[in-house]
């Protein structure tokens, strides 16, 4: 018996196959363009620019570090310590402008762009330290990250003394809280991360690399692809935008803080994986984990609007982290 071509199949068949095909992989858009149409019908106020900007801002931090996670993810790895890097970079950063500045009334700028770029390498070379353990000693990132969010949490502290350090000039609040043509800053830092880290993965050898050890990392070594390097640039990349997430945090709140981004790995990955990024490595994509990024953010917009009980939030969010969850392995066991 001869299995049916194309052009045995009725067109009418064709079409609803091409739809399922569609609906399947742009699942996530349909749904949230659903919670689009419940939400704006049922919430005052969700369809305005002022509160459309304000979820764009409120994500952009997770949105910043989902780009990186997605990387790291797709090559089959995880990072647990992006919370800590937030709360540490932004301590980082003011300890440096405080020091440099010597403790100075208003630090020029040149001491904040000193801070800045402590912190960048700093983070780097975290991403670079998480890559090595796992490739020169065979520590399975999972536990390499876990120790690292602890032991960035302890310097953290260590280097605040467990206090806010507050050491910017006045005009520091830009990065985090000034507008561009009515934009806040942060959303055009998510745009720029989104879009460096899209070309990253879809027009560049690295991208590819990604791909393929994250598919099959032993075909991928065998083809010639140097698997821990590819693996050791998104541990760093990743590191780096979440350092980049506490440089924004740190002029949110004026200050480098130890407590802030408390939790913030289970929101970042839990995004990606709504997102439809496979935890097991090699499947996902950037734009996915942005709509992922997005889908959280609505969810917590709306929550708010409706007078939810900032608990009953908390309990929403895990439940939808657990069910994206299950759709992500069921969609891998077929």
């Amino acid at each position: 018996m001869s299995l049916p071509t194309a052009s045995t199949i009725p067109p009418l068949t064709q079409r609803r196959l091409a739809l399922t095909d569609l609906l399947r992989r742009h699942s996530m858009l349909v749904i949230l363009a659903v919670l689009y149409a419940i939400v704006a019908s049922t919430a005052n106020g969700f369809m305005t620019v002022d509160n459309q900007l304000n979820i764009l801002r409120n994500i952009a931090v997770p949105g910043i570090i989902a780009c990186g996670m997605t990387l790291v993810i797709i090559v089959g790895e995880i990072d647990l310590s992006v919370g800590s890097m937030v709360a540490v970079s932004s301590c980082i950063t003011a300890w440096v402008v405080q020091r440099a500045s010597g403790h100075a009334f208003e630090p020029q700028w040149y001491f904040v762009v000193l801070g800045i770029v402590v912190t960048l390498g700093f983070a780097a070379g975290i991403g670079w330290l998480n890559g090595a353990l796992r490739h020169r000693i065979g520590v399975p990132t999972f536990i390499t990250s876990l120790a690292m969010m602890a032991t960035l949490a302890g310097l953290a502290n260590l280097i605040t003394n467990g206090s806010a350090i507050e050491a910017f000039p006045s005009w520091y609040y830009i990065i985090g809280s000034g507008r561009l043509l009515g934009v806040p800053v942060p959303v055009y830092l998510l745009l720029f991360t989104f879009v460096l880290t899209f070309v990253i993965a879809n027009y560049t050898t690295l991208g590819r690399a990604i791909y393929s050890v994250g598919g099959n990392m032993e075909a991928a070594r065998l083809s010639g692809i140097n698997v821990w390097r590819t693996k050791t640039i998104c541990m760093m990349l990743v590191a780096v935008f979440a350092a980049i997430g506490g440089i924004v945090y740190s002029s949110l709140i004026n200050s480098g803080n130890p407590t802030i981004a408390r939790g913030m790995e289970l929101e970042v990955i839990s995004a990606v994986i709504i997102g439809g990024v496979s935890l097991f490595g090699g499947r996902g994509s950037v734009f996915g984990a942005f709509i992922g990024v997005l889908f959280l953010g609505v969810v917590i917009n709306a929550m708010t609007l409706w007078g939810f009980n900032p608990y009953a939030q908390q309990v929403v969010r895990g439940a939808l982290i657990l069910a994206a969850v299950f759709v992500n392995f069921t969609i891998d066991r077929r």
